[in-house]
């Protein structure tokens, strides 16, 4: 999809930027395959706001989306393509041979009427959207929607435009290059669709005015300097002044990218190199 800057027949649309394409939001989503979502809005079960800045937006519903592929062996054709207000991905509608009807994330090179299959076989010919355990697909090919663990449903790869490569497979186990450039392992019986997602364009464009963000459930963000002391460790002084220090969040911790991975999770000893390039030493 080309990105498209509308005319400014209106304020809101001079500084629009959106993907010209786009998915048509008339579609009401299939009914069986939806539920209600509860708006939280920041807050936790005790009513404290965990998230600062959310709030409001549009109702939206919830659609169930099949990250685990267990549909084996039974062909499906794509009856549309729908946006979901829920992820920045597009999701398609599958209509299998049976009868039955699923929700998947829609991949880049997906149309109307292609045919999506979901094998633990070999294949001659690998499409987009097909889903094969790690082991059988070929090696350096595109994938998206990766388990973690076999069985446990799609966790990798499930953004707009993103996808992984598989760059090798060793007896249980099969290295991926991650979109962050994160080089990791999981087990070769884990499943994973082929081809990349589509919607690439989505980081790409402008809302235009901050209505449209209110419209998605995101309040402003007041900057730390414009608050008074008591509100904020930044705030106060005369005129336009940072008051010296570094810049730090509300509770006094500095915002300047601390890491907040924990060092004993399980699922550190995957990581083969890090996203910033360095290997993983084993002691």
């Amino acid at each position: 999809m080309a990105i498209v800057k509308l005319r400014p027949l209106t304020p809101g649309q001079r500084f629009l930027v959106r993907a010209g394409a786009a998915v048509p939001k008339a579609n009401s989503p299939h009914k069986s395959l939806t539920r209600s979502k509860l708006k939280m809005s920041g807050r936790n079960c005790y009513g404290r706001i965990t998230m600062r800045r959310r709030g409001g937006g549009h109702k939206r519903l919830l659609r169930t989306i099949d990250f685990k592929r267990d549909k084996v062996d039974i062909p499906a054709s794509v009856e549309r393509i729908e946006y979901d207000p829920n992820r920045s991905a597009n999701i398609a509608l599958l209509k299998y041979a049976d009868g039955e009807k699923r929700y998947i994330l829609a991949t880049n090179k997906m149309s109307v009427g292609s045919i999506v299959l979901s094998s633990n076989d070999p294949q001659n010919e690998y499409g987009d959207g097909m889903s094969l355990p790690l082991c059988l697909i070929p090696q350096g090919l595109r994938v998206h929607c990766i388990e973690f663990e076999p069985g446990r449903g799609a966790q990798l790869a499930r953004t707009a435009g993103g996808s992984a490569q598989l760059i090798a497979v060793e007896g249980d186990r099969a290295t991926l290059k991650m979109p962050s450039g994160e080089i990791r392992r999981v087990h070769s019986r884990c499943r994973a669709a082929i081809g990349e997602i589509g919607n690439a364009e989505h980081g790409k464009r402008s809302l235009g005015k901050a209505g449209r963000n209110r419209w998605l459930g995101r309040r402003p963000r007041v900057r730390g300097v414009a608050m008074n002391p008591i509100d904020h460790p930044m705030g106060g002084g005369h005129g336009k002044t940072s008051g010296g220090g570094h810049p730090v969040s509300p509770w006094g911790q500095l915002s300047k990218g601390k890491m907040t991975r924990r060092k004993s999770k399980p699922s550190n000893s995957a990581i083969v190199v890090r996203r910033n390039g360095r290997k993983v030493k084993r002691g």
